[in-house]
């Protein structure tokens, strides 16, 4: 039988501004689904991460010669 390991992933606090409006919705949303603000704007934002349109991106970084 495998072995409970629990983990706790690091994390930083950082200040973040949002529109009133979507603030509100973001609030809606997490008690809808009953977690945490916090728990649901880290999932949004890994879900983002995750589904970027790399050729978007590509496209958005070769016409303002961003880095790469």
């Amino acid at each position: 039988m495998k072995k409970f390991e629990p983990k706790k992933p690091e994390k930083e606090v950082i200040s973040l501004r949002l529109d009133s409006r979507m603030l509100e919705e973001i609030n809606s949303w997490a008690i809808e689904i009953d977690i945490s603000r916090n728990e649901f704007i880290n999932q949004c934002i890994d879900f983002a991460l995750k589904n970027i349109d790399t050729d978007l991106v590509e496209s958005v970084r070769s016409t303002r010669h961003f880095p790469q």
